[in-house]
């Protein structure tokens, strides 16, 4: 049980993956965006014969390399940790958690991998059609590889396909299909490439901006930012389409999510969406004060978003942790109760299998059964424990919603700037596009914190608490490691800002 677990140590384990996840998310995106930037440049170039949109690519594909290789370097300290800080989660869900990371490995990183030698070592040794082929490959390669690792992640927000075997006491994969196709995997999929698609038009406009406002290069950055504000643009309003889904999918599988980022303690029928607000610090589960000093909402909204019926009820924090008879809602607490049971009838289950009685290991099964859908409660210790925290996930997803909505309006008017020749000339609408590139990483990091926070205190939603899944370390030798790689980390950003901004003052070789 929960009571003998050393928080301290659970609470680092969960810094220090945070920690990587954050870092390592800082530089991901770009890599998925750009890539499929670069594939537009280059297939201009092949289609057009015009030698300075080649110049054009070739300066943006060694932007993207940087990117690319501190991303990698990130992403391997990232895996191991599955193995050094949370050794029991790997043990009780590898089976399933290690399947799509290794077809990510083995097949996506590996044609990302192949192709990028070609795309980056590969001008004037290759004809131009197979090295316009590459760059595609390399585009498509990196983005299955972000499916994969969000089948991944989508499955830790919602298990599906999966089976507990009270022999191994470990989950394992039924249906490989359910998995990869959930809803949850792919609206993951879908939001967070498409937020990368932002987060990369946004790249090319701010470095492009810089160049106008420095009078270099006015060329390239305009050929730039035209296609940049296309790409970001489209990708803009699809990411609000994909965001829509995502909160509709969230509300059905995960509510006490939805009714954290909501600030939603009492269910409404009809109920509507927090635009802005500013939550009560002092507010408590069970007092009667309203949760926000100030709100403004959008009527029905939040009971379209969550079920698409704008008079339907969306349950709140209490309904979800007290319970609501009214609309079929278990309490944690009972859940608590199965949960237990399930915890004692497995050990039940397994004493008898030792034993050699059959007959009682098969009754202790039946009574497993009945109850292992609520296991993981089982591990809590009061009912609370079941609330992500709410100010964290209620600022951070209005952040990232209001830059969501002020991303597409930007790239609209870069582009009429641009194309009526008054963006060189305008430079405050210049200095907005250099500056929008830190919202782009602001957006994109609050997004993380929303999909990520918003999921505690479970490593599996409702199967599995963080606190049963870590490994059996001190908080020291956590600590230690945690120090290590915030120094490491932070190294590696440093080194990339500073190769980043030395090429970018270079400028292209050739125009």
């Amino acid at each position: 049980m929960l009571e003998s677990i050393d928080w301290s140590q659970v609470n680092w384990s969960r810094g220090q993956f945070a920690l990587t996840a954050m870092y390592h998310w800082i530089f991901v995106p770009l890599t998925l965006g750009l890539s499929f930037l670069l594939a537009f440049f280059e297939s201009i170039y092949v289609k057009t014969g015009d030698e300075r949109w080649k110049a054009l690519t070739k300066f943006w594909m060694k932007l993207f390399a940087i990117n690319f290789a501190i991303g990698v370097a990130t992403g391997l300290i990232l895996e191991f940790q599955f193995g050094t800080n949370w050794s029991n989660y790997s043990w009780m869900v590898g089976d399933i958690f290690g399947a799509p990371l290794a077809i990510e490995g083995i097949f996506a990183f590996f044609l990302e991998a192949t192709f990028f030698a070609v795309m980056f070592f590969g001008w004037d040794r290759v004809s131009k059609k197979f090295h316009l082929f590459s760059t595609w490959m390399v585009a498509i390669g990196a983005n299955l590889s972000a499916l994969w690792i969000l089948v991944a992640n989508g499955w830790m927000q919602n298990p599906v396909g999966m089976v507990f075997n009270p022999d191994t006491a470990r989950f394992e994969m039924e249906n490989f299909w359910a998995v990869l196709g959930s809803p949850s995997a792919l609206s993951r999929f879908t939001h967070a490439t498409s937020s990368g698609f932002v987060l990369a038009a946004l790249f090319v406009v701010a470095v492009s901006c810089w160049f106008l406002l420095r009078d270099r290069h006015k060329l390239l950055a305009k050929r730039s930012i035209v296609v940049a504000c296309v790409f970001g643009f489209i990708s803009s309003v699809y990411l609000a389409g994909s965001g829509d889904e995502s909160g509709h999918i969230v509300a059905q599988a995960q509510p006490m999510k939805l009714a954290a980022i909501e600030g939603l303690y009492d269910g409404e029928v009809g109920s509507g969406l927090n635009v802005f607000g500013i939550l009560r610090g002092d507010k408590q589960l069970d007092d009667d004060q309203s949760p926000h000093y100030f709100a403004l909402e959008i009527p029905y909204a939040l009971s379209f978003l969550a079920n698409r019926d704008i008079n339907s009820f969306v349950p709140g924090l209490r309904d979800l942790v007290r319970g609501n008879e009214e609309h079929g809602i278990i309490s944690v607490e009972q859940k608590m109760q199965n949960g237990r049971q399930a915890v004692s009838a497995l050990a039940a289950y397994k004493a008898a299998r030792k034993n050699g009685d059959e007959g009682a290991a098969q009754t202790a099964l039946r009574d497993f059964r009945a109850h292992e859908q609520h296991l993981g409660y089982g591990y809590l210790t009061h009912p609370e424990q079941a609330v992500p925290p709410v100010a964290l996930n209620f600022y951070s997803f209005r952040i990232m919603v209001a830059l969501g909505f002020f991303f597409p309006l930007l790239f609209a008017v870069l582009f009429y700037y641009t194309l009526k020749s008054r963006l060189a000339h305008t430079p405050w609408l210049l200095w907005l596009g250099v500056f929008s590139l830190f919202l782009g990483y602001l957006a994109s990091q609050t997004g993380w914190i929303v999909a990520e926070v918003g999921r505690q205190p479970w490593a599996i939603q409702g199967m599995l608490p963080v606190g049963v899944a870590t490994s059996n370390l001190t908080t020291g030798a956590v600590q230690t490691t945690f120090w290590m790689f915030a120094v490491l980390f932070t190294i590696l950003l440093i080194a990339e800002i500073r190769i980043m901004t030395r090429q970018i003052s270079l400028g292209p070789e050739e125009e």
